[in-house]
């Protein structure tokens, strides 16, 4: 009999959890995760059952919900930390993700104009590819 291998756990391996969003949908969802890397940010979420479909992965649904929050993020610092809003999100899936796994958001922010942030990214479980995404978020105010 072997012993199955401990579970991942962000806090031990230094991430820390991201509190930009006590209430409202995002808290449903998460807990999301974030960690300096160089310059940056990498965000995480432990992928855990009640994330799952009904074929035993990550459902599309909950992979795009982690996509729109950190290409958002990323937006939003892009924008000089001023609200931003999703006004178009591409996602490709490539490779499912399961619960238990650990999968890490890396997005950056291609074009910011006046108006609007250009923005892409993509999930990962290791160096396996699970989603990519681009997009495109409104300045809030802006003309």
């Amino acid at each position: 009999m072997t012993d199955a291998p401990a579970p991942f756990d962000p806090a031990a391996a230094g991430w820390k959890i991201l509190h930009w969003h006590e209430e409202g949908f995002p808290s449903l969802v998460g807990p999301f995760w974030s960690k300096r890397e160089g310059d940056g940010w990498v965000y995480g979420l432990l992928a855990e059952p009640r994330h799952g479909n009904a074929h035993g992965i990550i459902h599309g649904g909950m992979l795009v919900t982690f996509l729109d929050q950190i290409l958002g993020v990323t937006c939003w610092a892009a924008a000089g930390k001023a609200p931003v809003v999703t006004i178009q999100l591409n996602t490709h899936f490539v490779s499912g993700a399961k619960a238990g796994e650990f999968i890490e958001a890396r997005a950056e922010a291609v074009r910011a104009t006046r108006s609007v942030v250009f923005v892409r990214g993509q999930l990962t479980v290791g160096s396996r590819i699970v989603a990519t995404a681009d997009g495109v978020w409104k300045r809030l105010g802006a003309p």
